[in-house]
């Protein structure tokens, strides 16, 4: 019994579902009506949940599992603004617990431009979507047909946006418009 329970929490963690009685069964190298035999009984007895469908267990009924899928979407410019090219590599799984709601997608940077930021060249930036940004956020700012990834300081009086590089050898990018494509809320490092 030790053993599917160990089983069940493994593969949920590792698929975020609930194993089919038929891979329960393989796990444990018995049948399928064994398998569903020691799944009601430990049922029974509090050893796990079972309502027909799904197994859980009380670490799993305690996990917050929710999961945003983050699309990644090829590479931003830490240094002058580059081409966009929106390059869709893969699906990532952004926790919940970890990252929150909302509407997220992944780029990679290169360049040296906000390296006073913590954001190195290789670095993973999750990017929340939203077409507007605060004062002194990081954005990724589409010019014209170019993106970058810098600090947005939209200055009203003078009807200019600085577009500051987090690099003291770098120099502001100043535009009348840029549109804002997301906020950086989180780098992952790439050691």
């Amino acid at each position: 019994m030790k053993e599917i329970q160990e089983f069940v929490e493994d593969y949920f963690f590792e698929y975020h579902q609930s194993p089919s009685m038929q891979k329960v069964a393989d796990a444990i190298g018995t049948s399928k009506s064994t398998a569903y035999y020691y799944i009601t009984e430990m049922s029974q007895k509090g050893m796990l949940h079972y309502d027909g469908k799904n197994i859980e267990t009380s670490r799993i009924q305690k996990s917050d599992y929710k999961m945003n899928r983050a699309p990644v979407l090829g590479s931003i410019g830490c240094g002058s603004p580059e081409l966009t090219e929106e390059n869709f590599e893969e699906f990532v799984a952004l926790p919940v617990a970890l990252f929150g709601e909302g509407d997220f997608f992944v780029l990679r940077t290169h360049g040296h431009s906000m390296i006073d930021a913590g954001i190195d060249e290789g670095d993973m930036v999750v990017v929340k979507k939203q077409n507007h940004a605060n004062y002194g956020d990081i954005v990724v700012a589409l010019i014209g047909n170019e993106t970058t990834l810098k600090t947005y300081y939209p200055e009203t009086e003078k009807r200019i946006v600085r577009l500051h590089p987090e690099n003291a050898n770098m120099n502001d990018i100043i535009v009348k418009e840029c549109s804002i494509q997301g906020i950086a809320k989180y780098v992952i490092k790439n050691l």
